[in-house]
Parts: structure tokens; C-alpha cells; sequence
């Protein structure tokens, strides 16, 4: 390795871990919660089977998953200004990203709701529980953790998809990666080292992941 590449390393390494703690990893929290939170309603409505906004929400699973993501962030932030909506970056891509894994999120929490006993609801009716009540005590504590490493899954795929962010002009990680690129022209060494920073923040998660598989359990197996 040259002098002048290993002093761009050096000189740039903080300058893009700078922006995945800034950029990066605010998007990615941002576009969890608001995936979370559609996800749940989601799962919920089709758990109900209520009969027209169950056709709601398998459209949009089917329009949702069935489009690239790259290609919902240019409808909505090249897009939607020719209709008048105009939204700065940053947040079209926490709705954009958001949105996109609630799809598939909500399709894992509906599983998890259906794999619960119905024998769990009968008994919650006999105790005079309401469906709201039942559904929040019982139902969901259990779905949640079952889903929780598949959604812990989703979450580490999104800080990898919050790239993509790039292309509708966030200045977030990999955007800071080619601004550098661009004025010094490293492309290996640069994407490399922040393919490395990914990794480094999808290792955290992983490791957070396996803390909370293993709280879980033994609060599961405390239960029992």
C-alpha cells in the first residue's frame, strides 16, 4: 500500500464513520420505527380478517414487494414534485425505506399472530377479556417473540438498504464514501473500507440480536 493511498484511508475512515453515526444510523432507526409500526397495524388488520382493508393491505404488500426499492425512492422523490408533493431527502427515504420493510415485516408478524393458539383467545373471551385486550396481553407478547429474529433480521438488512439512499442525494455513509471517491479516485480502497464500517455496524446489531434471542429465551423458559 502506497503513502498517499494509506494516508486517504486514514483521513477519510473518520470522515464516513462521521456520517454513519449522523446519517446512517438515525435513517435507519427512523425507518425501523415507522416499518414497526405499519407492520404491526398491518398484520393486525389482516389478523381480523376485516374484510376491505384486509384487500387494503395485500395490495399494498403486493405492490410493495412486487417494486424495487430503488424504484419507490425515485417515484417519491423525483416523482411525486410533478403532482406537487415536494419532500426533502432525508425524509423520503425514511418513508420510502420504512414502508418497504413494513411489507415484509408485516407478512412475519402475521405469521407469528396466526401461529398462537386460538385456545388462548377462547380462554381470554371466558375470563371476559375484550379482543383488543386479549390481543395486546396475550397474543402479541408471544408473536413479538417469535418474530423478534426475523424482525431483528429486517432491521440490519435496512442499515444496508439505507445506501440506496444515495441515489435521491442523502448525504449518509456511502454517499460520503463518493463524494471522496470523487476527488481522489480510490474506488476499491474507498468502498472497501466502507463496506468495513457496514460491517462493523451490522456486527453491533448481530451482537445486540443474540442478547435479546437469549433474554428472550430465558424469559420463555422462566414462564414455564
Amino acid at each position: 500500500m502506497t503513502e498517499r493511498l494509506w494516508n486517504i484511508l486514514v483521513e477519510s475512515f473518520p470522515k464516513m464513520l462521521e456520517y454513519g453515526l449522523k446519517v446512517t444510523i438515525p435513517l435507519t432507526v427512523l425507518s425501523f420505527a415507522l416499518a414497526i409500526m405499519v407492520a404491526l397495524l398491518v398484520a393486525l388488520i389482516q389478523y381480523a380478517r376485516v374484510k376491505v382493508l384486509r384487500q387494503i393491505c395485500r395490495f399494498y404488500i403486493w405492490i410493495t414487494r412486487g417494486t424495487p426499492l430503488l424504484v419507490q425512492l425515485y417515484i417519491v422523490f423525483y416523482g411525486l414534485p410533478k403532482v406537487g408533493i415536494v419532500l426533502d431527502a432525508f425524509p423520503a427515504a425514511v418513508l420510502v425505506l420504512g414502508l418497504n420493510e413494513a411489507a415484509y415485516m408485516a407478512e412475519t408478524i402475521r405469521g407469528t399472530l396466526e401461529s398462537v393458539s386460538t385456545g388462548q383467545l377462547e380462554a381470554g373471551y371466558c375470563v371476559g377479556m375484550t379482543w383488543p385486550k386479549i390481543i395486546w396481553h396475550v397474543v402479541l407478547p408471544q408473536a413479538l417473540r417469535t418474530a423478534f429474529p426475523a424482525l431483528s433480521n429486517s432491521m440490519i438488512s435496512m442499515l444496508k438498504e439505507t445506501s440506496m439512499a444515495a441515489t435521491i442525494t442523502v448525504m449518509e455513509m456511502f454517499r460520503q464514501a463518493q463524494v471522496i471517491n470523487g476527488r481522489v479516485y480510490e474506488p476499491l480502497a474507498l468502498y472497501v473500507e466502507a463496506a468495513v464500517i457496514y460491517l462493523i455496524f451490522c456486527t453491533i446489531l448481530t451482537w445486540v440480536q443474540h442478547r435479546g434471542e437469549k433474554r428472550l429465551s430465558s424469559y420463555g423458559g422462566a414462564r414455564a
